[in-house]
């Protein structure tokens, strides 16, 4: 029965953990700009030469 209580604490704080990391990275501006990054691959205009 001790091992459950140790295991809900345990996560517990690793979910206190994460929602700190999540809140971090939305304060420090993680997620400002979604779209940009996914459309830089498609609209890039800079040709890109393969070595063979």
């Amino acid at each position: 029965m001790n091992i459950i209580f140790l295991l809900i604490g345990i996560s517990l704080l690793v979910g206190t953990a994460f929602l700190i990391g999540f809140f971090w990275a939305f304060n420090t501006g993680q997620f400002d700009d979604t779209c940009t990054p996914g459309m830089r691959i498609v609209d890039s205009t800079e040709e890109v030469e393969f070595e063979n």
